[in-house]
């Protein structure tokens, strides 16, 4: 992945300061490109959990339409960290005014059990006009567009890929991280030693870790296992310009984003990536169950498609048992699609395609598989056609 662009400013959005190399996008300021906006409020996001069947759009759009989100991440909001953004951004050097309202809001007001709710602020649910259960709703990500200069990549609560090890004390450890502009691009940035200059530079690919549905449930999902709904899957393919397919579980779909960032390794060791707070324009499309199936076959799990890649996925606790799960998901999705025979896919698989680890550190571990779409250029396949206006396939 390249690192991602400096965007330019706009009239009427301000200028980068001092330490920015871009404009801070507080709420309802700066480029809003989608046909809808959805600014993150307390009435318009949920706090560690995910939207269920109960649960009230926020939005209601037509499919083929798109959304601007403005998305907060949940570092320097949550408990251990003050629960007051501007005080802790403020002790790395963050002047007030580019610490976000909405962030600050939604600390201050916003009801969470830290005890029994998960971390990621969510905005949503976004209702799409017929989706069906069965359907699949086709997210493509259009824009993802850094809110402010700076993100906190945290090892806390014993967690990661090393417990009990990692953090060698007691208390949680939260690494800020300050953003930079060096030829044309962004990096993010960090030092050797605590303390240190901030020395060591890395490329940022922004991405949204959760891009979820509804459950058919009455009761909301914790925010961090990710799982057939989609959520919390931290799969860092899900860049500009990539797609992501959900079997839809409710009507409407009641679509929902969060968990916003800049940079992520595969396997997310230490508990979290580079987070950082985005804004998002993501289009909706609902593609019809026969269509979906023409396509794919029978897609069980959240599927990524890249321009290069088609990227089936496989979750579970164990991350052996999610590597089985994955390699099952890619051998159905070549019969559906290619028509391969299920001995000469596993070979395939086995000659041709890397299995990497999206993270093991959220409940639910998961691992994605990139096939690669040129290998089957020579084969016939259908294209997943959205729903047109009158309930149809367009």
């Amino acid at each position: 992945m390249t690192a991602a662009a400096v965007s330019e400013p706009v009239d009427g959005t301000g200028t980068p300061s001092a330490r920015s190399p871009f404009p801070i996008l507080q709420p309802h300021t700066g480029p809003i490109p989608g046909d809808h906006y959805l600014p993150a409020t307390p009435a318009t996001v949920l706090w560690g959990r995910l939207p269920c069947a109960s649960d009230a759009a926020v939005l209601e759009i037509a499919s083929g339409e798109s959304v601007t989100f403005d998305t907060v991440s949940h570092e320097g909001v949550l408990d251990d960290q003050g629960k007051d953004p501007r005080a802790f951004f403020g002790a790395h050097g963050v002047p007030v005014d580019e610490v976000l309202d909405d962030a600050v809001e939604i600390a201050a007001s916003v009801s969470r059990d830290p005890f029994a709710d998960g971390p990621h602020v969510v905005v949503g649910p976004v209702r799409v006009a017929g989706a069906r259960p069965g359907d699949l709703l086709k997210i493509t990500v259009d824009t993802l567009v850094p809110r402010v200069p700076y993100g906190v990549i945290s090892n806390r609560h014993g967690k990661g890929a090393l417990p009990g090890e990692l953090p060698r004390t007691e208390h949680n450890v939260s690494v800020f991280a300050s953003v930079e502009e060096r030829a044309g691009a962004l990096f993010g940035t960090l030092p050797v030693v605590e303390g240190g200059a901030p020395v060591v530079a890395f490329p940022l690919a922004p991405f949204l870790g959760t891009m979820g549905v509804a459950v058919a449930a009455d009761e909301r999902p914790h925010s961090v296992p990710p799982g057939t709904h989609g959520g919390n899957i931290d799969i860092n393919l899900l860049v500009e310009g990539t797609t992501l397919f959900l079997p839809v579980q409710v009507e409407g779909a009641m679509a929902y984003v969060g968990d916003p960032h800049f940079a992520q390794g595969d396997g997310e060791v230490a508990l979290t990536a580079l987070e950082a707070s985005l804004r998002a324009t993501l289009r909706f499309e609902v593609i019809p169950a026969d269509a979906a199936r023409a396509a794919f076959g029978d897609v069980t799990g959240p599927l990524v498609r890249t321009p290069e890649f088609l990227v089936p996925t496989g979750m579970d606790p164990d991350l052996d048992a999610a590597m089985r799960a994955c390699v099952r998901a890619a051998l159905t999705l070549m019969n559906g699609r290619w028509g391969m025979d299920e001995h000469l896919a596993y070979a395939y698989l086995s000659a041709a395609t890397d299995f990497d680890i999206s993270q093991v550190v959220d409940i639910v571990s998961g691992v994605h598989a990139r096939i690669r779409e040129a290998d089957f250029a020579a084969v016939p396949a259908v294209e997943p056609a959205p729903r047109d206006s009158d309930g149809g396939a367009a």
